[in-house]
């Protein structure tokens, strides 16, 4: 890899940062970012500098048409080596496509690689060392172009900022997870599958909504039948049927999920039959109150495996599952979770190792 350029006041922020005993999920920012940009057809060289606030015109595109784009990634370093990050390849990747739907500049490998890798390795002393704990990483581009005008930008941002962070569920409780059967956040042809600002905005109004019944989570339904399981505003689903997994067909609607993908080839590994198929809720409904479906989990990078509880809809029903805290869905997340963290050979090669750097 090429040099990055370092700030001078960088090597003070690091000194001067200390990780708190409390994380939270994303309320801690580590002190390192990486920043570089892209004009005139060219992307330009990285820059790490101190964690800090950015400038930005009114104008900027971004703020008015929301030509965005995120990934969330993680660095773990639970037995004192490392840092490991889990598949960044694969969040390179959906990085582009998202950037493609977009209409926004391919991003080159060594550029988003660089930019992830170097601000792990100057933030390595501030990955957290317990289980479940990580280092959230956060890669995002946005347009940066100054105009009004109504075109895809010709200048873009491309960041990444850090988060050493706990658990993104933190109570130890299943999910309460309620059925949005009236509102819909992607449709055919759309943006769904991109990871986008925008796709998260429109869920937020169900958020509300959500909490204001008492559940924690919202299930999104699909927008042309408004019957078949979609994910969730942050998470893709599984639910296990007769020992069974089965989770929604990918689409143009729903997120490609790297956990997702990850606890697929797991599963299998581990003898499980695992199933991509359109769920229809008012079968699953079915299932669940015969007993045949016994649970149900959500996955993806910040909540990794979470049980549900229950799923519920407005008119008070409530559907409860065998095994709330899970079963088969905490044996595959101690199993992910100890090759995220170094605890397990990784026969996957989904480990990338980083070498700690200092200034």
């Amino acid at each position: 890899m090429s040099q990055v350029s370092l700030s001078p006041n960088l090597k003070k922020a690091i000194e001067e940062f200390k990780l708190p005993e409390t994380l939270g999920f994303g309320n801690v920012m580590a002190p390192v970012m990486a920043t570089c940009t892209y004009e005139n057809g060219l992307w330009g060289a990285v820059e790490l500098k101190p964690y800090g606030p950015i400038t930005m015109q009114p104008n900027a595109k971004v703020l008015h048409y929301a030509q965005e784009i995120f990934e969330g990634m993680k660095a773990y370093r639970v037995n004192g080596k490392g840092p490991y990050i889990f598949r960044p390849d694969e969040n390179f990747l959906r990085f582009n496509k998202s950037a493609e739907r977009m209409a926004m500049p391919h991003i080159p490998h060594q550029i988003f690689t660089q930019a992830v890798f170097d601000v792990t390795a100057y933030c390595a002393d501030f990955v957290p060392r317990r289980s479940g704990e990580s280092l959230y990483l956060r890669p995002f581009m946005f347009a940066s172009e100054e105009s009004l005008g109504i075109r895809p930008s010709e200048k873009f941002t491309f960041m990444v900022i850090a988060s050493p962070s706990g658990s993104y569920f933190n109570d130890g409780q299943g999910l309460s997870v309620y059925i949005e059967r009236d509102n819909c956040r992607a449709f055919p042809g759309g943006t769904g599958f991109a990871k986008t600002g925008g796709n998260y905005a429109a869920g937020l109004s169900a958020a509300i909504k959500t909490k204001n019944l008492g559940f924690v989570q919202t299930l999104w339904l699909d927008a042309v039948h408004k019957k078949y399981i979609e994910e969730m505003s942050g998470m893709n689903v599984f639910v296990v049927i007769n020992n069974e997994l089965f989770t929604s067909t990918l689409g143009d609607t729903v997120l490609d999920g790297i956990t997702r993908k990850s606890l697929m080839s797991l599963a299998t590994d581990m003898g499980y039959k695992v199933t991509e198929t359109q769920i229809d809720i008012d079968y699953l409904i079915s299932q669940i109150k015969n007993g045949t479906c016994t649970e149900a989990f959500a996955c993806g990078t910040a909540a990794i495996i979470t049980p549900i509880n229950y799923f519920g809809d407005a008119n008070g029903e409530r559907y409860p599952l065998y095994f709330p805290e899970g079963k088969i869905s905490m044996i595959l997340r101690e199993k992910l979770l100890a090759i995220q963290e170094g605890r397990e050979v990784d026969n996957y090669h989904w480990i990338k190792t980083i070498e700690p750097k200092k200034i």
